[in-house]
């Protein structure tokens, strides 16, 4: 007997009640399971950095209890910037075994949504700009995910691409974009990643609301692409009971405790007993609940255990976060620094001493423990060197202390605007003193070596908020160049979950890193990188603008909109845009910097065992003198450039480790054929080192 036929066999056996119990929350975070038959409830939880806390069951208060810390993991913005599908696996492994380990069946995770726009709050949890390296990334962590009994849920199904009023927010993108931009990421997931479960978007489309949708549901998801995995809604996603019984929504989840009035819960009920609504519709729903529970194991008895807050874990964490740190300046080889010539170091930015595990919205994380840049470089040097700290800026924490659960408020006001900034004369006049405090000990000559830790933190990179622009707050970027004026050697390390604006200051820098929130090792991570006992080796899943005008987005298209945003700008997103109007990034899509140097040979064009495919095959020689990896990047680039198509889209990438010497062969397998076109190979976007 197959799954199906299983779960049609458990479904004749409910009545009308236990189905609906089935269908829609019971708690925040739980279905109602039914007791006589042995079908227990489906138990959600929060992701990707990790499992979320504990909540009440129907409230959005804690628990305060002390078993629901865990280990906090690097960001998938951090993940993508590895370039890295086996510890893409690994990551996902740990998080399957933490939700498991925590008793829950779906950890709502990955994010794949496109970065259209380096403005939307949530970037830090999604992967890319890029498509293609979104869904590799994505099929690599579900199938770590699901290796343990639990189901990954994709998110957010689709064109979820800003915070600013995502719940009313209609978009309009033409066909081209939508099935090469912002679907193939989720047909991957759910193809070749098998995600047991998906989850609508809040946004939408063609008038219809993602959550309840029949084209993106029925057409796309169960008809094109033959899904038979839980569509869940996002949680307050489901506005009519008529159009969401009759879509292929599964499960509605929200904000609010007044289950029994969900809109598939009583309401549901009544239509079906009044014989407006068939009860077959529902009973396809029970269907996918079932299956998804025979997948899981969660009925015969034989399902895994897992655990979390594991010492493999942490390591696990630590190694992702090395390689998710890119170098993307280091103009006269300060880097790395020399810890036997350090006696005396002075550490400069409040993101220095700041823990960002607690923030972020629905990504926040109950952290076990988080290791700071600043707790990171003093845990590395020891007492052989003192290191100092000053604040060098402040931000106003007035709505972080607030109290309170943000999201009880969360379906008010569309669900999300654009940040606005707040200050007043004594919050300038605290800033004005912790900057010339701070230039005033960069300017000692006592100091070894000064460096600076700057960028963004969650009252930016956040879930129901979009940045205004892409300028740093809380006058950092004064302060950096005044601090370079007074120190030119000082390294600026930059943390954040998407590109902050540099113009003021970059041309000063010369030796310039870049952190995501790289997890509960993100500070060690960023200390070994630093000191060399970590050769960097992450490389942009996105690319860094000047400005954000700069960007497809925002100076073809619109963002974030009114009642409609348009995506006027169609396929041209990210380096699509860049690479072929011919308009400067600050760093370009794939840049990353070593500590060593790779030479590139007898690049080759070959057939591959993969379905009649292609690869690329180059010979790649590490010339430097430490270990280092490489990430070799293949593109698709016109031979004749028009602006009908973009001039280069990424068809493939791998990353090879080398000692000092050595030389590899690297095979590449291609997404798709190159047809008319040629193919690039390269070190990013815009470092090409062979034309096929």
């Amino acid at each position: 007997m197959n799954i199906r036929e299983e779960a049609v066999r458990l479904a004749a056996q409910l009545t009308l009640e236990e189905k609906i119990g089935m269908v829609h929350g019971d708690q925040l975070f739980q279905t109602k399971g039914v007791e006589r038959l042995g079908i227990p409830p489906l138990r959600f939880s929060d992701g990707p950095m990790g499992v979320r806390q504990e909540f009440e069951p129907d409230s959005w208060r804690s628990t305060g209890r002390s078993d629901d810390y865990v280990t906090y993991l690097p960001c998938n913005s951090a993940l993508a910037a590895t370039w890295n599908r086996e510890l893409a696996w690994e990551l996902g492994s740990v998080l399957g075994e933490e939700t498991r380990g925590r008793g829950k069946d779906v950890i709502l995770a990955p994010g794949v949504n496109i970065k259209r726009s380096p403005l939307c709050g949530r970037n830090f949890e999604y992967f890319s700009e890029d498509p293609y390296l979104t869904g590799e990334l994505a099929v690599h962590l579900i199938q770590g995910i699901q290796q343990w009994d639990v189901s990954a849920c994709v998110k957010h199904f689709a064109l979820n691409n800003q915070e600013t009023q995502r719940l009313n927010v209609e978009v309009e993108a033409d066909d081209e974009a939508l099935h090469e931009l912002y679907l193939p990421a989720f047909f991957k997931a759910v193809k070749a990643g098998g995600a047991y479960t998906l989850m609508g978007a809040y946004n939408r489309f063609r008038g219809e609301y993602c959550c309840q949708s029949r084209y993106l549901l029925k057409d796309v998801l169960r008809g094109k692409w033959e899904y038979d995995g839980l569509i869940v809604s996002d949680w307050g996603g489901v506005h009519d009971t008529v159009l969401a019984a009759c879509s292929p929504l599964d499960v509605e989840m929200s904000v609010t405790n007044d289950f029994d009035q969900y809109f598939l819960a009583e309401p549901l009920k009544e239509k079906i007993r009044s014989g407006e609504l068939p009860e077959s519709l529902l009973d396809e729903k029970v269907l996918h609940i079932l299956m998804l529970m025979l997948r899981l194991h969660m009925l015969d008895g034989t399902r895994k255990r897992g655990a979390y807050n594991t010492e493999a874990h942490r390591r696990t964490a630590l190694h992702v976060a090395r390689e998710s740190v890119v170098l993307l300046k280091n103009d006269k080889g300060q880097l790395p620094l020399n810890m036997d010539r350090c006696r005396k170091i002075l550490v400069i930015g409040e993101n220095g001493d700041c823990l960002h595990s607690a923030g972020g919205g629905s990504a926040e994380i109950k952290a076990l423990y988080e290791i700071s840049p600043l707790m990171g470089i003093k845990m590395l040097l020891g007492g052989g060197c003192q290191v100092d700290y000053a604040q060098g800026y402040y931000r106003d924490r007035k709505e972080e202390d607030s109290g309170g659960s943000w999201q009880e408020n969360s379906l008010e006001d569309g669900g999300g605007s654009t940040h606005t900034v707040h200050t007043d004369a004594s919050l300038e006049a605290e800033r004005e003193r912790l900057r010339q405090e701070a230039i005033r000990l960069a300017a000692l000559p006592e100091y070894d070596q000064v460096i600076f830790v700057g960028g963004l933190n969650h009252e930016y990179d956040s879930e129901g908020n979009d940045r205004a622009d892409m300028k740093l707050p809380y006058g950092q970027d004064l302060l950096i160049k005044e601090l370079l004026a007074v120190n030119p050697r000082m390294v600026v390390v930059m943390l954040g979950g998407s590109p902050v604006e540099m113009e003021t200051w970059i041309d000063q820098a010369d030796s310039l890193l870049w952190c995501w929130y790289g997890g509960m090792e993100g500070g060690t991570a960023l200390a070994e990188v630093l000191f060399g006992q970590v050769n960097p080796s992450g490389k942009l899943p996105e690319s860094f603008y000047k400005t954000h005008t700069d960007c497809s987005a925002h100076c073809v298209g619109q963002f974030p909109g009114g009642e409609k945003v348009r995506y006027k700008e169609g396929i041209f997103a990210g380096y699509r845009y860049l690479d072929t109007f011919q308009v400067e990034p600050r760093f370009c899509f794939g840049h990353g910097l070593s500590y060593t140097t790779f030479v590139y040979r007898d690049a080759r064009l070959a057939q591959s065992q993969e379905q009649g495919g292609f690869q690329v095959v180059c010979r790649i020689t590490n010339t430097g003198d430490r270990a280092g990896k490489e990430t070799v990047q293949v593109y698709f680039q016109q031979k004749k450039p028009d602006r009908e198509r973009p001039f280069r889209e990424l068809a493939g990438f791998g990353k090879i480790t080398l000692e000092p010497g050595e030389t590899k062969d690297l095979a590449i397998v291609l997404e798709g054929t190159p047809g008319d076109r040629q193919i690039a190979v390269g070190s990013s976007s815009r470092d090409i080192r062979f034309l096929l």
